[in-house]
C-alpha cells in the first residue's frame, strides 16, 4: 500500500502556507473623524489631532474549518523613530463562510499626536501574523504634521521671545513699543531641558522688569512650574507673562529679566529682553 495517510498532512500543510504567501496590509486609511474619508496625499495634521486609522488584511490562510486567526499591532513613531504613544495590540478569531471568501479582517484604531510636537514625516507602523500560515507581514504608513518651529538645543534655553499687547493676541508686534497705562504681555518656549524616569520634567521660571536705571520694579511673586510626566518626551514648554504698566511710567528702554531652573537637569538659564515706553 503507498502510504497515503502519511501524504495528507504534509499537502494540507503546503496548501496552508500557499494561501499565506500573499500575506499583506491593504487600503490604510487615515481620516479626521471615525469612518470619514481619507486625507489626501501630503495632508499635513496639526500637534494635538486624533487620527482615525484603518486598514484590511489580505492574503490569510484558514484552518480546515474555515476559521482564520491573525493577530496585529499599530503603533505611531516620530521623525526621529519615538513613539507617539503606547502600541495598539489586538487578535482576531472568527469564521469565514465559503461564500465570504473576498472578506477581509479590519483593522480600526485611533491614533493621538502629543501636543508641541515638531514638524516632519511621521509613520504608523503596522505588523501583522496569521496564526494559521505562521506568516507575517507589515507596512509603514507616513503623515506629516506641522507645528511651530522651536529649534532644538542641547542645553536648556529660551526661545521664540515675543511680546504682545493682549494676553489672547495670536500675533506677536512687530516693535515692543508701549505707553503708561498699556498691558505688556509675553510669551517665550523653553527647551533644552533633561528628562527623569518616565519622561519627567521639572522646569520654572521668575520673571522681572528692570527699569532704564537697572532697579529691579517688579518680580513674580512665585516662580510658575511645569512638573509633568508624559508617554513621549514633552518637546518644549510654551511659557508666559504679563504687567500692566502705570499710567505715569518714564519713558525709557525698560527690560523683562528671566530665569529658568531645569530641576531633573540642574540647569539655570537666564535672558533679557528690551521693551520701550513712550
Amino acid at each position: 500500500m503507498r502510504p497515503v495517510p502519511r501524504l495528507l498532512p504534509l499537502l494540507f500543510t503546503c496548501s496552508v502556507l500557499c494561501c499565506a504567501a500573499g500575506l499583506e496590509v491593504v487600503r490604510p486609511i487615515v481620516a479626521q473623524s471615525d469612518g470619514g474619508v481619507p486625507v489626501p496625499s501630503g495632508y499635513e495634521h496639526v500637534a494635538g489631532e486624533t487620527l482615525f486609522f484603518s486598514c484590511r488584511i489580505a492574503g490569510y490562510a484558514k484552518t480546515p474549518e474555515e476559521k482564520v486567526h491573525v493577530s496585529y499591532s499599530v503603533e505611531a513613531f516620530d521623525p526621529q523613530g519615538v513613539p507617539l504613544t503606547e502600541i495598539y495590540k489586538n487578535e482576531m478569531v472568527t469564521d469565514v463562510a465559503p461564500q465570504d471568501k473576498a472578506w477581509m479582517p479590519k483593522i480600526t484604531t485611533e491614533i493621538q499626536i502629543p501636543p508641541l510636537v515638531g514638524a516632519g514625516t511621521y509613520k504608523i507602523l503596522i505588523k501583522i501574523e496569521d496564526l494559521v500560515a505562521n506568516a507575517k507581514a507589515e507596512l509603514s504608513v507616513p503623515f506629516v504634521v506641522r507645528s511651530k518651529t522651536v529649534e532644538p538645543s542641547d542645553t536648556l534655553v529660551a526661545r521664540n521671545f515675543q511680546f504682545f499687547r493682549g494676553e489672547e493676541d495670536a500675533q506677536p508686534i512687530e516693535k515692543a513699543v508701549y505707553r503708561g497705562g498699556d498691558s505688556v504681555f509675553a510669551r517665550f518656549d523653553i527647551i533644552g531641558f533633561k528628562y527623569g524616569e518616565k519622561n519627567r520634567i521639572d522646569v520654572s521660571y521668575l520673571t522681572s522688569v528692570i527699569s532704564p536705571s537697572g532697579k529691579v520694579l517688579w518680580t513674580q511673586p512665585e516662580p510658575a512650574v511645569e512638573q509633568s510626566e508624559s508617554f513621549y518626551p514633552k518637546r518644549y514648554v510654551v511659557a508666559s507673562m504679563g504687567i500692566t504698566l502705570l499710567a505715569k511710567t518714564t519713558p525709557g528702554e525698560y527690560k523683562i529679566a528671566v530665569t529658568i531652573t531645569d530641576a531633573v537637569g540642574k540647569q539655570t538659564y537666564e535672558t533679557k529682553q528690551t521693551f520701550t515706553v513712550e
